[in-house]
């Protein structure tokens, strides 16, 4: 796949080609490559100490000054993760050779951790790779919590990586949640503009506190349950601090259910949050086009709608009944 990015510049999955123009001729290659090429400084780094970079198929230094017609070529440097690999199913929703983006099923860990070095999205991957014969370094662009669901998206490079963190730092990469939370939510829809910290760099827990990160979410009600006292809502999230909707919600009275760390624990429902990432928005980095993907309910979040509108129909026949 390639798709013209600047008049005479192109972009493969893991090469950048750019043909010299007549008004660039006096530049050096390495100017060229800032110019047209949005890499890291890190990486600019790796691809110079690879030599990565050909000009008309021949490696070339970065002071060259080429002529009009000379093609620039970098090459991405390959590389691999190191995880022991575990045969993890793993619901991917998209794939091509610059992206990985899956559907993390509830109660799995992205990443090996001291405490959990195994049995991790990570391990998953590495089998996966294994399967299909095409290694990749796994680079996650964004974490969800072990007991939330959804969409998770792997970057195969650095400059995928990097070009989705930009996206990230400018807001234009949506990520909408779905959750179940505790109670009737009065407004239809509203934004929760509150800063997020850390009280207590011992815990874990998070909290709205002065002096915290600015910290965002916008909220939809999507359907209230009277009978139960739970409402289904849909989260915007505009930051992306850690616990952000789990802590803005119990902020205003609403913890999400089946939360136990910000009071929204009920076990007979639901035994982990009721939050899942459901839709996912945002430019493709190497072919410039908008990618927008959308995950479903997991079958536990299914499992307790179901219930709700059980016991508010119930609850409508007994009132219908007792008039």
């Amino acid at each position: 796949m390639e798709t013209l990015q600047k008049k005479g510049t192109k972009k493969k999955m893991t090469e950048f080609i750019h043909k010299v123009t007549a008004e660039e001729e006096g530049l050096e290659v390495r100017e060229l490559m800032r110019a047209h090429f949005d890499f890291s400084a890190r990486l600019r780094n790796r691809i110079k100490r690879e030599k990565l970079v050909m000009l008309n198929d021949e490696k070339t230094p970065g002071w060259i000054k080429p002529k009009a017609g000379d093609v620039l070529k970098i090459t991405l440097p390959e590389e691999t993760s190191g995880f022991d690999p575990q045969d993890i199913p793993l619901d991917i929703v998209f794939e091509d050779d610059a992206l990985l983006i899956l559907n993390k099923q509830p109660g799995l860990i992205v990443h090996p951790t001291k405490g959990h070095p195994n049995g991790t999205v990570a391990n998953g991957l590495m089998h996966y790779m294994a399967q299909t014969g095409k290694p990749f370094k796994i680079r996650f662009v964004n974490r969800l919590d072990m007991d939330t669901s959804g969409l998770l998206v792997v970057a195969k490079n650095a400059y995928c990586q990097n070009d989705y963190t930009q996206q990230m730092k400018a807001n234009s990469v949506e990520k909408r949640y779905i959750a179940i939370v505790r109670g009737i939510v009065d407004l239809d829809a509203s934004i929760i503009d509150l800063p997020i910290g850390r009280p207590d760099p011992e815990n874990i827990r998070r909290g709205v506190m002065e002096g915290g990160s600015p910290s965002i979410t916008h909220y939809k009600v999507l359907r209230r349950y009277h009978g139960s006292g739970y409402s289904l809502v849909e989260l915007l999230l505009e930051t992306g601090r850690t616990h952000q909707i789990r802590v803005h919600m119990s902020h205003i009275g609403h913890s999400v259910l089946g939360d136990w760390l910000y009071g929204g624990e009920n076990v007979t429902l639901i035994e982990r949050q009721a939050l899942h990432a459901a839709k996912l928005s945002f430019v493709h980095p190497m072919n410039g086009k908008r990618l927008t993907l959308e995950a479903p309910l997991p079958q536990d979040m299914k499992d307790v709608l179901a219930k709700l509108s059980e016991k508010e129909q119930r609850t409508a026949g007994q009132k219908t009944a007792s008039t």
